[in-house]
């Protein structure tokens, strides 16, 4: 069983394999550690002088890779934590998103920022947030989600190819999740339609239905909103698609306004807080493209996120709450 973790940890050592200005950086990534998640164990033992620990400063890292990347080199850079990237918004935001439009187009800055991101394991307010949507927007930067139907490897691969900058964001329950494939386990209910793009978008769908109602996500999400269509279906008699981004900004908006032309309902799932997030921008353009759109979104509440299990589960989404809202939809 090939799990997301093993993927992208094949895809890292794949890539420093064929392109030697490839280096990965971060905190505790060297072996037997691995990195806090594991995705970067064994690279240090086969790469030694390309995979270099760091000391425990967000900037600096970012920074250095700022510098690697406009020298000609691909710098991978790992940050332990996604929340930490509050660390590194002057090195992203005003630096590597920058330097291609400061400088007339002569220099690139091909930089990818991993971060893990996202709840679900206890650890508390400032571990576990989902904060993406602070960069969705910036001009100069893509900010891509790996998820478990689409190849989160190549879609790495991809995004270290990218001339430019890259916030690459990993939820963190999706690292141990196997690789979905068409046809097979929880796949088997849906057709799956991909794109040609760079890094693709896909539609699911259950054969010979009308679709009621389309659901925009991305990431894990994907897990709940997949969940929550077989449960309208099966206790409801209710037929959804399920649009499913990896790249988040730029928005390619295609594949859902084809969705939405046949269900003028669109219900966003997202695990960052609902105010101002992503599910807003997407929701935003489809109601200025399509009259007569029917909008409802599920997001984290807009609070810390808690450590008791108990609390964790009240502020972020659950398939229940994609169910009720579809519902009201619907209704």
């Amino acid at each position: 069983m090939t799990t997301v973790l093993d993927s992208l940890n094949s895809a890292l050592m794949h890539v420093m394999q064929v392109d030697e200005r490839v280096f990965i950086l971060g905190e505790d990534i060297l072996d037997p550690y691995g990195g806090a998640f594991k995705v970067t164990r064994g690279l240090s033992t086969k790469f030694p002088g390309r995979v270099l620990t760091t000391p425990i400063s967000e900037a600096a890292i970012v920074g250095l890779a700022n510098g690697m990347a406009l020298r000609g080199l691909r710098p991978v850079a790992e940050i332990m934590f996604g929340d930490f990237v509050t660390l590194i918004a002057d090195q992203l935001v005003n630096h590597a998103a920058k330097f291609r439009w400061m400088y007339n187009d002569n220099v690139r800055v091909p930089m990818v920022v991993r971060a893990p991101m996202g709840g679900r394991r206890g650890y508390g307010p400032t571990h576990s947030q989902s904060l993406e949507k602070m960069f969705l927007g910036v001009p100069g930067l893509k900010v891509v989600a790996p998820n478990a139907l689409g190849n989160p490897g190549k879609l790495l691969e991809a995004a270290i190819a990218d001339d430019d900058p890259v916030l690459f964001v990993e939820h963190k329950l999706l690292y141990t999740r196997p690789l979905l494939e068409s046809g097979q386990a929880d796949l088997i209910d849906f057709e799956i339609q991909q794109s040609d793009e760079y890094y693709p978008n896909f539609v699911l769908r259950f054969p010979n239905s009308t679709p009621q109602l389309s659901i925009a996500t991305y990431g894990f999400n994907f897990e709940l909103a997949r969940a929550a269509a077989l449960n309208l279906l099966m206790d409801h008699e209710i037929f959804a698609e399920i649009v499913l981004f990896s790249k988040l900004s730029t928005l390619q908006m295609d594949m859902l306004f084809e969705s939405l032309h046949r269900t003028h309902r669109l219900l966003t799932v997202e695990e960052g807080t609902q105010s101002l997030g992503w599910g807003a921008e997407v929701a935003a353009r489809a109601a200025e493209t399509l009259n007569g759109l029917r909008v409802r979104r599920v997001a984290a509440q807009d609070l810390p996120i808690a450590n008791a299990k108990s609390l964790e589960d009240a502020i972020l989404p659950s398939v229940q709450d994609i169910v009720q809202s579809a519902l009201s939809l619907v209704s």
